[in-house]
């Protein structure tokens, strides 16, 4: 990955109604070519806001974006001729059945339906002679996807893909992103669904009330240095026995079952525990949402501190 696909210097846009309110603020970001790239956040984070703005739906107060290094203002229609774009409130011709709308956009781009559109059709599971009209959300969300994903673009811009789809055509649709990774193809993938980014994505921004937060490859974030620790011990014990140790925290006592979070290494744990005897000790690593919460907690959740405990199978 050498090449930014999209990049946007100090972008930033607000609306003004009683209040002027930053949608999006001074927002620097690039993604490379090649990756699957998750854009994070709660519902009014920003994340259409973007999206609007690097396919010139919206224009920004300031900043600039580029998509394949062209300026997304100046350079819209050649922009749009090389991605595919999901948006997240997809709206079509209720009175046109899903293989007109297919055909349709073909025709836009001036090409028969490709072959890929009815290998799409086949692993959705999506049955394009009906209506739009009578498809469920989960379908026209297949059919929002067949769009987006048949003519093979260089770049997917996908604004909350899997609303409305249920868990195994998620599954379908994650190997349909590594399998547009494969190609060659870079996606931009816009989420509030912790697990989907956790599953599929080798980069995540951030965002929150407009700001960027941060930006870390997923496998940094799944390695954060803490863990959940549920220890079983002999006899009963107090939480006492290990309130001091070096990287220990959030202490839960149940009789003789202790559950903890440890950051960093074991060593100091485990002098402590030397005296006591230790029937089980069971590690387990946090999911990315409890990183995200232990992390961000103070601007993810409202605005007010939280902290994560240990889940249920830690304890």
């Amino acid at each position: 990955m050498t090449a930014a696909i999209i990049q946007t210097r100090g972008l930033t846009k607000s609306y003004k109604g009683g209040k002027s309110k930053f949608a999006l603020q001074n927002l620097d970001l690039a993604v490379e070519k090649g990756e699957i790239f998750g854009y994070l956040g709660p519902n009014g984070a920003g994340k259409t806001t973007t999206i609007k703005l690097l396919l010139d739906l919206i224009r920004p107060e300031s900043g600039s974006a580029s998509l394949f290094g062209l300026d997304a203002r100046a350079s819209s229609v050649e922009i749009r001729k090389r991605l595919g774009y999901l948006p997240g409130d997809l709206n079509l011709w209720k009175n046109l059945s899903g293989q007109h709308v297919i055909r349709y956009f073909s025709s836009v781009r001036g090409t028969p339906i490709p072959d890929y559109a009815k290998t799409l059709i086949e692993q959705l599971e999506f049955d394009p002679t009906k209506k739009v009209r009578s498809y469920s959300t989960g379908n026209r969300r297949k059919l929002g996807l067949i769009l987006a994903l048949m003519h093979r673009p260089e770049l997917l811009v996908l604004d909350e893909p899997t609303n409305g789809l249920d868990p195994l055509v998620q599954q379908i649709f994650m190997g349909l992103m590594r399998e547009a990774q494969a190609n060659g193809q870079t996606v931009f993938l816009s989420s509030h669904l912790l697990n989907e980014v956790q599953a599929i994505c080798d980069r995540a921004a951030i965002l929150r009330d407009g700001r960027l937060l941060s930006v870390q490859r997923i496998d940094e974030l799944s390695s954060s240095g803490f863990k959940y620790v549920k220890l079983t011990l002999r006899d009963p014990q107090p939480a006492l026995i290990l309130a001091n140790v070096a990287g220990v925290e959030d202490i839960q006592v149940d009789g003789s079952q202790i559950s903890l979070r440890l950051t960093g290494d074991f060593d100091p744990l485990l002098r402590a525990l030397s005296g006591y005897y230790v029937v089980n000790m069971h590690v387990q690593e946090p999911t990315l949402e409890e990183i995200f919460l232990t992390y961000y907690g103070d601007r993810l959740a409202n605005g007010s501190a939280r902290n994560r405990q240990p889940t249920p199978e830690a304890k």
